[in-house]
């Protein structure tokens, strides 16, 4: 077997631009309009800019079609806290933290703390695919 050094791979090199995030008075039928007609699976929820919590398409199927949806806004079902990290973090320890937490995305946040860009499961995959394939240059 061989012995491979360790490839530095920052996280923000395979991230996806944030194309659509959410206010936490959104309302959580426009949220789902949005996500629907873009293909997202994600919504960072920005105060400032800064990332305060996410919703994922998940969170917005357990509500289903109830009469409350109408009365819920971003920042009820959103999750609090969410996993984010500093760009330049080493993609194995975000991909590790992302497995262990068994989520499916990281916010990749700038030195003042604004929102950068995500990284999700999909994206780990494509990293995965171009070391596979030897396409990864440090």
């Amino acid at each position: 077997m061989q012995n491979h050094s360790p490839i530095y791979m920052p996280v923000d090199e395979f991230s996806t631009p944030v194309l659509m995030s959410a206010k936490p008075s959104d309302s959580v039928n426009d949220l789902l309009s949005r996500m629907k007609e873009k293909g997202f699976r994600h919504i960072p929820v920005l105060e400032n800019n800064k990332p305060v919590g996410i919703i994922s398409d998940r969170d917005l199927y357990h509500i289903g079609n109830t009469v409350d949806r109408d009365y819920l806004c971003a920042r009820d079902i959103m999750i609090k806290e969410p996993y984010y990290v500093l760009r330049g973090t080493p993609i194995d320890e975000v991909a590790f933290e992302m497995s262990t937490r068994k989520i499916g995305s990281a916010l990749i946040v700038n030195e003042q703390g604004t929102l950068d860009s995500i990284f999700t499961s999909v994206d780990g995959l494509n990293a995965l695919i171009e070391i596979i394939r030897g396409e990864y240059e440090e």
